[in-house]
């Protein structure tokens, strides 16, 4: 029975092991993915910080930054655990195979001691030949046979373990290495990570400097932004009803004796076609899987009322979010569906908005479309540059989600970076 308990908890550690090769490589694939970021970010910082006049939009990219570094150094830290999880499995598996090896060499042992005072004694041919009778020969014959080959497959297993041994001893070795490794990667981030914090609380203190300025300046941006707001949606209310108008059109074409329904045209509520509640099926499906519109870039402002990352009494509204990327970047498709609206909000910002059955995604402040209304577009198809601001060299679309005329939290649609 203890022998069987061993087996088992010898098989749950193994199969334990290789879950934890495969955490490990999917840390590292993090890992590299957050370095990737953390690079674009720094790119993005670099070419604000020569543009821009404000210390603001610097410290908003900083502090993605710092982020971005917590995220890798608990990510190099789970690294480690990980590791350190293993390495303790394979020095259990080193220990046993040191036991196993003790024990196989003492029976081995004994056993050539053994063969050896009985060739001593007494020769193999004499030990068959003093047989009784030609069964008892035969048995004796057998029994030789099976002892030597016995003799053979333990020096063969005794072979084998020390093999095995070996390897997992150099296992250990490698991973204490890329343990030590990792440990050193781990301390210098969290240098970098003081460095950065240090350089933003000096942008804090320059910030404070123009603390009125600065906060006249939000609420004179929230306003417009609430104007871009209210136009958006009435786009969006023009786009429903002239969409339902159209089936309503249809249908009294292919039912000529019917008669539609008296009232007003809904501006609220799209009426679905069967296509298209397919498609806003689909869409509804990709929640959490769909791209960024953007190849590249960060999330500078979420989603809601929330305070401002500097003057915590202000309060923020965004009815989308906020994605900071770098110049020249493309906008694209988050999905396939149609162009409702091709919008001018500003003379300098346009947007773009798709139709995905009753979803509506909505691409704002881009200096350039390259789509027209009523073309069909595909997943990750551009729709137009977006425009980086001459003030501060920010270049940042506003993603917007609306199922009707509702807004949604795109971070919740969008995949995790």
């Amino acid at each position: 029975m203890p022998k069987f308990l061993l087996s088992l908890i010898f098989i749950c550690a193994t199969t334990f092991s290789w879950a934890q090769e495969s955490q490990q490589e999917k840390l590292e694939q993090r890992k590299a993915q957050i370095i990737q970021e953390i690079r674009d970010n720094e790119k993005i910082l670099q070419s604000v910080k020569k543009k821009e006049k404000s210390a603001v939009n610097v410290f908003l990219i900083q502090q993605n930054k710092i982020k971005l570094k917590e995220k890798l150094i608990n990510t190099t830290a789970k690294q480690e655990r990980l590791l350190s999880n293993d390495m303790y499995i394979n020095q259990l598996k080193v220990n046993k195979l040191k036991r196993e090896l003790t024990v196989l060499k003492e029976d081995y042992a004994k056993m050539i001691l053994k063969s050896y005072k009985s060739r001593s004694e007494q020769s193999r041919a004499m030990f068959i030949l003093s047989s009784e009778s030609f069964l008892q020969a035969y048995k004796r014959a057998q029994y030789l046979k099976q002892y030597t080959n016995f003799r053979k497959n333990q020096g063969l297993e005794i072979q084998s373990k020390t093999t095995e041994l070996v390897d997992y001893n150099a296992k250990l070795d490698n991973q204490r290495q890329v343990k030590k490794k990792i440990i050193a990667e781990n301390q210098k981030e969290k240098q970098s990570l003081e460095i950065e914090k240090k350089e933003q609380q000096k942008l804090v203190n320059a910030i404070k400097k123009d603390k009125n300025k600065i906060a006249a300046d939000i609420k004179q941006k929230q306003k417009e932004s609430r104007n871009i707001d209210a136009q958006i949606n009435r786009l969006i209310r023009e786009a429903i009803a002239e969409a339902n108008r159209k089936a309503a059109a249809e249908k009294a074409k292919a039912n000529p004796g019917s008669t539609a329904p008296k009232g007003a045209v809904s501006s609220s509520r799209i009426a679905l076609t069967p296509e298209d509640k397919i498609l806003a099926a689909d869409f509804k499906a990709n929640r959490g899987r769909l791209p960024w519109p953007v190849e590249k870039g960060f999330i500078s402002l979420g989603y809601g009322d929330q305070p401002h990352p500097l003057y915590p009494s202000v309060t923020v509204h965004n009815s989308g979010v906020e994605i900071t990327t770098e110049q020249g970047a493309n906008a694209r498709a988050v999905f396939g569906g149609v162009v409702a609206k091709v919008m001018v909000l500003s003379p300098v910002n346009k947007a773009v908005m798709i139709q995905h059955g009753d979803y509506f995604t909505v691409y704002q402040n881009l200096s350039s479309v390259a789509v027209s209304e009523g073309d069909k577009v595909s997943i990750k198809q551009s729709l137009g540059k977006v425009r980086t601001s001459g003030d501060t060299g920010k270049t940042v679309i506003k993603f917007l989600i609306l199922q009707n005329t509702s807004n949604n939290n795109p971070e919740g649609w969008l995949l995790n970076k």
